[in-house]
């Protein structure tokens, strides 16, 4: 009867093991988007020549060490050859929980040149997604 018992006593204790790894799940970066503001609460493909451009991600399950880079491309701007690379930036996930990551470009002081933009962005390495805005 005792060994029965502590069966079903390992047997409890391994699937609430089971339950809670698959709750922490693996990191990923998702509803990648271009937005007007730094919390991506005001998602928009189209900007003015003087705004400034954010591009944000929603973080689940990330862990220090992780990294987020975004590389920018001018993809169809008059005068630029197309897909000309711009920039890139990383941003290290550090041992602090968080929940979104965002980057953002501030127009040059003449202003954007108008066309279409490009913004990829990697996690840990990987292409995530691209993203395109337009300045008019």
């Amino acid at each position: 009867m005792n060994a029965k018992k502590l069966s079903i006593l390992l047997a409890a204790i391994v699937l609430i093991a089971a339950q809670l790894a698959c709750a922490v799940g693996e990191p990923t970066l998702s509803n990648v988007r271009v937005s007007s503001d730094e919390n991506g609460e005001n998602p928009t493909t189209t900007f003015g020549t003087f705004d400034t451009i954010y591009v944000v991600g929603d973080l689940a399950n990330a862990v220090e060490g992780n990294q987020v880079t975004s590389r920018w491309y001018a993809e169809n701007v008059p005068g630029v050859d197309p897909n000309f690379f711009i920039d890139e930036s990383t941003i290290d996930i550090g041992a602090e929980p968080i929940g979104f990551v965002y980057f953002y470009f501030e127009a040059p002081s003449d202003g954007w040149p108008t066309g279409t933009y490009k913004v990829e962005v990697y996690f840990n390495g990987t292409l995530n997604s691209t993203v395109f805005f337009t300045i008019q």
